[in-house]
């Protein structure tokens, strides 16, 4: 008899098109398991207010980590900066897949690129950390908060709500909507959050030989990038009040750390660059991390608290 196991995960196309590569890749591994899938909904798919207001974390795997927690699930799969680093006792981020890219891009109706918006054009985005770095590059255009799922947004761009929104190119390439993109920004000038593109299985840490199994579906590359991402996390603690951009990338023995915060008018930025070793990807990660405090990161955050009060008054 074909053994089944569950899979928790939120409902929206993006989280079971994530799912389901986590799973082809699984059902090559072990062809004699069977995957179930189980929706759950979390505090961010019911919640519309932009992120950025919500001042709690997890709000996108809370709920479905809670399944696994309770044995509801075996398994969840989850976008990796959903996840946030203090990840409870109870659970281990057991499996990192091969990442997908972790930049960002820029969707809009006509082609235009970033520089060739009219002044004053409204630019959609759900993230402070994005926002504040299009300010930076055109402090001319209209950037504004906006909600709803992938394919919700960039609905909005083509029925005129919005000239542009910005988002993560994995999230549009998993639902097939990458020919949607008109500009992909370089991961040096326009710096992603913190595991994007990365997706994560999290199971219960005392269940070691599902661990075991889902882990024969690691990428080692993309955990030793993550691993280091993490790091600057938790030392820094970068939550959604906080933008920060963090990104590693993995060559061999030699693991490269690019890192960015930003003042929240755009016009301050400290930006990190810093080579170690890919064997010591925690330990570079808080190496960066200690460098931007040691160069004013933490005054910075001081500034957003203000901003937050500013963004909402927009909604």
């Amino acid at each position: 008899m074909m053994k089944t196991l569950r899979v928790g995960t939120r409902g929206s196309r993006l989280a079971i098109a994530q799912t389901e590569i986590a799973l082809a890749a699984l059902r090559k591994a072990h062809p004699q398991i069977r995957f179930e899938v189980t929706r759950i909904s979390t505090k961010g798919d019911v919640d519309k207010r932009p992120l950025f207001t919500m001042d709690e974390k997890g709000i996108f795997e809370k709920e479905v980590n809670e399944a696994v927690k309770q044995g509801e699930v075996d398994f969840a799969v989850h976008s990796l900066k959903d996840i946030p680093s203090d990840l409870s006792d109870d659970l281990s981020v057991a499996c990192i897949p091969k990442r997908g890219s972790p930049n960002d891009v820029l969707v809009t109706d006509n082609g235009q690129k970033l520089k060739d918006l009219v002044s004053g054009s409204v630019v959609g985005t759900s993230s402070l950390r994005r926002a504040v770095q299009v300010t930076k590059t055109r402090s001319d255009l209209n950037v504004r908060p906006i909600r709803g799922n992938v394919e919700t947004r960039v609905k909005k761009v083509i029925n005129g709500e919005y000239d542009a929104v910005v988002l993560a190119e994995a999230g549009l390439a998993r639902i097939g909507m990458k020919d949607v993109i008109v500009q992909r920004f370089s991961i040096r000038d326009f710096v992603p959050a913190p595991g994007q593109g990365a997706i994560a299985i999290v199971c219960r840490r005392d269940h070691t030989t599902l661990a075991g199994m889902v882990q024969q579906i690691e990428d080692r590359r993309s955990r030793i990038a993550v691993l280091a991402e993490r790091a600057l996390i938790k030392r820094v603690e970068g939550g959604c009040r906080f933008p920060l951009g963090a990104v590693a990338i993995t060559n061999d023995d030699k693991l490269t750390f690019y890192s960015s915060v930003f003042s929240a008018d755009g016009k301050q930025s400290i930006h990190v660059k810093k080579v170690g070793r890919a064997s010591k990807p925690e330990e570079l990660g808080y190496t960066v991390a200690d460098m931007l405090v040691k160069q004013g990161a933490m005054d910075l955050a001081e500034g957003w608290r203000r901003a937050v009060d500013e963004w909402n008054k927009k909604l």
